[in-house]
């Protein structure tokens, strides 16, 4: 897990930083059931991980401290509700060490956008305190830790494709016969992860939600590659509470469309928009329609499979 890099334990008194590379996702399937007693919901989620990255340092410090810089990095709390920052703690509590280290998000994964941003940062961190204290955790070790942070943060730590199951931490590796090229749209501020829950709740309240299944379809044609019959698979059961909150983006998924992608679609819980496209230059063209219309704040390109945490 930690990339080839020779982890530096803090018994040897030479301080050194360790930065990890983690890549934002796009879910190309979320299929979500009813709530469970315990207010989540089973899932199935068809992760993809995306070349958007944010990378997360850790030095020895005298106490857990959290900065961050880059776009809206000042949404991002500094504080122990950092997934980064519970990375660091949970991971030291298990080896009955002090959690003394300064973590720096360098963001580029957009803030509440759906994306897997805060859950990648908790993923970068645990990979970058365990290489930094020199512990040598198992990957079984690193994904316990993952699954109590949250949801999408195993998949963080994995990158690739894989199909979550139970709230979305249950991974099971998928294969990727090829590359595809995506274009995100960045709305102006976030969307409420359990908001959007919420009104996915609300919006199904006296309807029978079935059971979350994985796409065969879709599965194939991640397996084989082809981009046309994976955007004809794409789907996202939380889109129409995203835009029952946000009704705006719908405009946005209409000006991607119109441009030229093959198809559109909220990212997870949004306000995010992803758009598949055939090529790079469908890409570069999207985009800038995307920009032009008005309808966000910015448009990324990327491509994916993208790897998971690794160390730099």
């Amino acid at each position: 897990m930690s990339g080839g890099a020779e982890p530096q334990g803090v018994e040897s008194g030479a301080p050194r930083s360790v930065t990890v590379r983690v890549p934002a996702k796009v879910n190309v399937q979320l299929a979500v059931g009813a709530p469970r007693p315990d207010g989540f919901h089973d899932l199935a989620n068809v992760f993809l991980a995306v070349s958007l990255y944010d990378e997360v340092s850790a030095t020895p410090a005298a106490e857990l401290t959290v900065t961050c810089e880059g776009p809206d990095a000042d949404k991002v709390p500094l504080d122990r509700t950092n997934l980064a920052a519970r990375a660091a703690e949970l991971l030291a509590a298990r080896h009955g060490i002090s959690p003394d280290v300064h973590l720096h998000i360098a963001k580029d994964i957009p803030v509440a956008g759906g994306m897997a941003g805060g859950s990648a940062d908790g993923a970068g961190a645990l990979l970058a305190c365990d290489a930094l204290w020199g512990l040598e955790s198992s990957r079984e070790e690193l994904l316990e830790i993952c699954a109590e942070l949250g949801s999408d943060v195993p998949f963080s730590l994995v990158g690739g494709a894989a199909l979550g199951t139970g709230r979305g931490e249950k991974l099971t590796e998928l294969p990727v016969g090829g590359g595809f090229h995506w274009v995100f749209a960045v709305a102006d501020g976030g969307l409420s992860t359990p908001a959007v829950y919420g009104e996915f709740d609300r919006l199904t309240s006296g309807v029978e939600v079935p059971e979350p299944t994985a796409s065969p379809v879709l599965l194939d044609a991640l397996r084989t590659g082809d981009t046309t019959a994976l955007a004809a698979a794409l789907a996202n059961d939380l889109q129409a509470a995203a835009l029952s909150l946000r009704p705006s983006l719908a405009e946005t998924l209409t000006a991607g469309t119109e441009a030229g992608a093959l198809a559109a679609l909220v990212s997870g819980s949004g306000p995010t928009t992803a758009f598949l496209v055939k090529d790079a230059e469908a890409a570069a063209t999207v985009a800038a329609a995307l920009i032009a219309s008005g309808t966000c704040r910015t448009a990324r390109a990327a491509t994916s499979p993208a790897p998971g945490a690794a160390v730099r």
